[in-house]
């Protein structure tokens, strides 16, 4: 009898609390806060959402409820920016509103607010300033790092000959080149794709990221309680510690052979900054180990998947397009001939550079961007945001923006190409999003993605394996954070 009335109780509270936030959930909007899908206690929105492919359902909601709503993953209450204007109008000239960072719990936990793209305040402000002037100086968007690219070029080509012309997988010798530039620039050497740290390190932050979009993922930065029983959630947490633990032996390895007269990467300079500052009071306090091991693991997971996953894209559209492959190679062989492209070439290889572009714009590999948060209270938009509030600024809504590109949903390279086949720029254009929080390897990934593209396109020929037609190729892209095409072989003919 005591048993029954103890699940009885047990009961009554359930049902209670359901009926709290059924209430709070459906309250009225006395403060004119976005509109949208009326939530479920507990699951939110969810039973309308695609769980492996949010974005879509978040573009389709746009169109009921416009280009400010609101829409609850579970309990948690999220504002989705959907559309070129309403987007660049947050982030831009909104940029201190919604500026912060929303630090999903799985991080939170993990990071303690160190690094860059899990900070906010001024050790986030600290960090990337120190990030982009280092990374400047050690040549990234400058003709330095231009020769670094250029070589792993070479290298990458070596890589792609052994094949022999036979079917094979791009995405692991894709992402050791991405990963070798950015390293060299971290740690001052490139490592061979051979080097089982490398392939280590490469593994685990392509895992990483690939679980973090999985919806179990999901779930846990929803109910972080459930984190110890979801394997994807173990997994991610056991490579985030090896991920440390390995930049850590790196960090003491560049330590110990620290010279002050000949600064190698970004850890060398970091180490010598931290020096200078010891005894001092100015901003010291920022630059210790774990902002340090942090942010070179911000910086390598940025600059080896996004790079490497919109270069498998532009081959596999290659191989799927073949017209305009010809296209892109007639005007290769006209330009450049059978030197080694180099960035000034960009200039007088129009379509080129606009296939570049079409590719990071259809293939939108983080249609969510990450999550932003309200610094403050704010008007936008004619609704009430109230600060703490996390935002979705919708980067598949603008790079497939009705209003602004002809052919949204279609392989168009004509969206960068004047009346006078001359590149044209488009406002439209945000794959680095935008703001406080754009990417900050944008020029570094722009290089890359030119001189590893016009390289391998000069030489190789990228085809279907036999037996597979153009119109077999598979464009839906993989689940996960970043959108990875789906696993696929290419063969690459040499072409002379």
């Amino acid at each position: 009898m005591a048993l029954f009335q103890d699940y009885t109780a047990v009961l009554i509270c359930v049902l209670i609390l359901l009926l709290v936030l059924y209430h709070l959930f459906s309250g009225s909007n006395s403060r004119n806060e976005p509109p949208g899908p009326k939530p479920l206690p507990l699951l939110g929105n969810l039973l309308m959402l695609d769980v492996n492919r949010p974005y879509l359902s978040l573009c389709e909601m746009a169109k009921q409820y416009g280009s400010v709503f609101t829409v609850y993953f579970g309990p948690k209450k999220v504002v989705v920016l959907a559309g070129y204007k309403t987007v660049k109008r947050a982030l831009v000239h909104y940029a201190d509103e919604f500026g912060d960072r929303e630090i999903m719990p799985l991080f939170r936990d993990f990071t303690k607010g160190h690094g860059i793209i899990a900070a906010n305040g001024e050790s986030w402000k600290e960090m990337r300033r120190f990030a982009l002037t280092n990374l400047r100086d050690f040549g990234m968007g400058k003709k330095k790092i231009e020769e670094k690219i250029i070589e792993e070029t070479w290298h990458l080509k070596k890589e792609f000959e052994k094949f022999e012309g036979n079917p094979f997988e791009t995405n692991q010798l894709m992402n050791y080149a991405a990963s070798s530039v950015i390293a060299a620039i971290i740690y001052g050497h490139r490592f061979d794709y051979t080097d089982p740290q490398l392939r280590c390190m490469v593994d685990r932050a392509n895992e990483s990221v690939r679980l973090t979009g999985t919806a179990s993922v999901q779930l846990c930065n929803m109910l972080p309680w459930l984190g110890p029983w979801i394997k994807n959630w173990r997994t991610l947490m056991k490579n985030l510690e090896l991920d440390i633990k390995e930049i850590s032996d790196l960090v003491e390895s560049s330590r110990q052979t620290l010279n002050p007269q000949n600064l190698r990467g970004f850890v060398d300079s970091f180490l010598l900054h931290r020096q200078t500052l010891e005894g001092s009071e100015e901003k010291s306090s920022f630059f210790h180990e774990q902002n340090l091991i942090f942010t070179v693991d911000n910086l390598f997971i940025a600059g080896t998947d996004t790079t490497s996953t919109t270069l498998r894209w532009a081959l596999l559209l290659m191989a799927k397009y073949p017209h305009i492959q010809d296209q892109v190679q007639e005007e290769i062989d006209k330009v450049i001939g059978e030197r080694q492209p180099v960035t000034e070439d960009r200039k007088n290889l129009p379509y080129t550079d606009a296939v570049i572009h079409e590719t990071q714009r259809l293939a939108n590999i983080v249609p969510m961007s990450l999550p932003h948060m309200t610094s403050c209270d704010v008007n936008f938009n004619g609704y009430f945001i109230k600060k703490g509030t996390c935002v979705f600024p919708l980067l598949t809504s603008v790079l497939w923006d009705e209003e602004e590109w002809e052919t949204p949903h279609i392989f168009n390279p004509e969206h960068f190409l004047d009346e006078h086949r001359r590149f044209r720029k488009r406002e439209a254009f945000l794959p680095f999003s935008a703001g406080r929080r754009a990417c900050l390897g944008e020029s570094l990934a722009r290089m890359e993605l030119f001189l590893f593209f016009t390289s391998l396109l000069q030489y190789f020929r990228f085809t279907p394996p036999p037996g597979v037609s153009e119109d077999e190729l598979n464009l839906t892209p993989a689940v996960g954070f970043i959108l990875n095409p789906s696993p696929h072989k290419l063969c690459a003919h040499k072409r002379f």
